[in-house]
């Protein structure tokens, strides 16, 4: 499918050594190397306020949505709904499937790791290269189907995990584009938009942490922003793990309130299409010496040779200037990735 290869292409002109893409062997060690310690996670205060009462709790029905999300978006980036309609079954479904090749043992798992050049299979989180210590870890990136990786895992039982995360990535573009529309009824309400010719790309990512002999001196992922429009975000069986930095510079962890609720987060692309409006969620990933945590993320977002522009002509934002300029999503993937978070620097006015 087209939206699969241009994205693709995009990865491709920015090739990753394989050391920054094969993840250790988690199974095999009992102490965390000098290779993934992290010597100052807990530098920055923490808070310990686990319910999250102001982290905006959105039910998808609600008759003021737009309103809830637009709020949601300026004020914090981050937001959980509910009512979205996907089903915890389906919920469980990909994480068994997650789980079951996370479970594989490395010598199976790289069969599947993904190319230097590539950006689909089994890897490290692709900001990797950036820091000098190495991420507790493994993923597993999707973009449509996983038919080619899976035979190569399950030579004769492919077909399940084939149909379960193509259905997933169904539900979730369905969703991806139902908020995409509220947030745009909420940026520009007087403005009719053409959404036939609105074409979106996606990609599911699957992220294993494995229980960890140092959970206080390693990190799950770093601290980052994710580069789309949207991601989608669900912690499997109820545990926490994601953290953002709030505006006071505390890292504050964003808990799911129930089973069926999805965590979502505004990314980079639309910070710049909402002209800074909406933050991009700088955020990180915790480790636990017990549970082995499952996450699944979808990330939602344009095609790459779309033109992003600023919007700033809302009627209650009269006479207000761009921030940044017009940047193509290609352009912008590639200044991030060889430059990661000065990235806005660059395309600021």
């Amino acid at each position: 499918m087209a939206t699969t290869s241009t994205l693709e292409e995009s990865f491709k002109e920015n090739p990753q050594s394989l050391q920054h893409i094969l993840p250790i062997d988690f199974h095999s060690i009992q102490e965390v190397p000098n290779s993934h310690l992290w010597p100052d996670i807990n530098n920055s205060p923490i808070s310990h306020d686990e319910k999250n009462p102001n982290v905006p709790m959105i039910d998808l029905l609600a008759p003021n949505v737009v309103e809830l999300i637009g709020h949601a978006c300026k004020t914090w980036g981050i937001f959980q709904v509910v009512n979205h309609g996907v089903s915890l079954e389906l919920f469980d479904e990909v994480e068994s499937q997650a789980r079951r090749l996370f479970a594989l043992p490395a010598e199976q798992k790289v069969k599947v790791v993904r190319s230097t050049s590539g950006a689909t299979g089994y890897g490290t989180a692709r900001i990797t290269p950036f820091f000098s210590k190495f991420m507790w870890h493994e993923g597993f990136t999707i973009m449509d189907s996983p038919l080619d990786h899976a035979k190569k895992l399950w030579p004769h039982d492919y077909q399940k995990i084939c149909e379960v995360m193509e259905n997933y990535q169904k539900k979730m573009k369905a969703l991806s584009f139902q908020l995409w529309l509220l947030i745009l009824n909420y940026l520009q309400p007087s403005q009719e938009h053409s959404i036939k010719s609105f074409e979106s790309t996606g990609a599911l990512q699957l992220n294993s942490y494995p229980c960890c002999p140092n959970p206080n001196h390693a990190l799950g992922l770093a601290p980052h922003t994710d580069s789309l429009f949207l991601t989608i975000l669900h912690q499997t069986n109820n545990t926490k793990g994601l953290q953002i930095l709030k505006k006071n510079q505390v890292w504050t962890s964003i808990a799911p309130v129930s089973n069926d609720a999805l965590i979502v987060n505004v990314g980079d692309l639309l910070h710049i299409l909402s002209n800074g409006e909406f933050p991009s969620v700088y955020h990180r990933v915790l480790v636990d010496q017990t549970k082995h945590r499952v996450s699944l993320a979808y990330f939602f977002g344009p095609q790459v040779d779309s033109m992003i522009v600023p919007l700033v002509s809302s009627e209650d934002n009269v006479g207000a200037i761009p921030k940044y300029r017009n940047v193509k999503v290609k352009e912008y993937l590639d200044l991030k990735a060889k430059h990661l978070e000065k990235v806005f620097s660059m395309i600021r006015f």
